[in-house]
């Protein structure tokens, strides 16, 4: 099957891939935020996200099996349906959209991930926790699901939610990885459909797959040896480059 062979694609998405698989390996959540806009910053975005959903869905699979039945159930009844309709809208929105247009969403969500990232941690003293609220829960577990679907950044809106409840760390834990396997493999159905996941996408996921355990150790192995300050200040400016371009290139380019 032919696959991409642009150098400037693999600069950007090998680290990609590795950064996300640490993020999956527990050392960073917001890291996996990276996939697509560095992707996105040489082939269209669209694209990107094809080639970013199986390497996704091969890494959930660990995560799957570590946390699978140690989630709020309550949660999961009121999160998944609500998921389910973010991502058939985000599949029409894809239908519909220009290149453009879904690089100055990927580009937004990006830098809003971030702003309200570093906007929590400027406030060091938690509120007293939320209770469940199924509107509340519905409603960022469907924008969660849209822009999962349009840019992998699922993230923002479900902690929006999730955040504030203050669950128990492990419930907490298996119940968003549990969600965003769900959602990644529910993925597949609209990017199938959509022509995303065509041969050429599928044959560069395969030659990005090796890397993908291999960020999950090396999440494993930062944990350990890196200071999560560091890793932070780098991933976050990252961030920032990335959004600001791809929201550039979307709305004045």
């Amino acid at each position: 099957m032919p696959f991409l062979t642009d150098p400037w694609f693999y600069l950007l998405a090998i680290p990609a891939v590795l950064i996300t698989g640490i993020s999956k390996g527990g050392f960073a959540g917001g890291a996996g935020n990276l996939l697509v806009p560095l992707m996105a910053l040489t082939v269209p975005a669209p694209m990107a996200a094809g080639i970013a959903l199986p390497l996704l869905c091969a890494m959930d699979v660990s995560g799957l099996k570590a946390w699978w039945g140690r989630w709020d159930k309550r949660e999961m009844r009121v999160l998944v349906p609500g998921a389910l309709v973010g991502i058939l809208v985000g599949g029409v929105a894809f239908h519909l959209f220009s290149d453009r247009a879904i690089k100055a969403i990927v580009g937004l969500t990006t830098l809003a991930f971030l702003a309200r990232t570093l906007w929590l941690q400027r406030h060091a003293v938690p509120p007293p926790a939320a209770p469940h609220d199924p509107v509340k829960g519905s409603i960022c577990a469907a924008a969660s699901g849209f822009t999962s679907t349009i840019a992998h950044a699922g993230s923002p809106p479900l902690a929006i939610y999730m955040y504030p409840r203050r669950l128990d760390r492990q419930v907490m834990a298996a119940t968003s990885v549990v969600f965003f396997g769900i959602v990644n493999y529910v993925k597949l159905i609209p990017y199938a459909l959509l022509g995303n996941l065509s041969a050429a996408n599928l044959a560069t996921s395969l030659v990005l797959l090796p890397l993908a355990p291999v960020g999950v150790y090396l999440g494993i192995w930062l944990q350990k040896h890196v200071p999560d300050a560091l890793f932070y200040k780098l991933l976050y400016a990252l961030l920032l480059i990335t959004g600001v371009k791809l929201t550039w290139d979307g709305v004045f380019a």
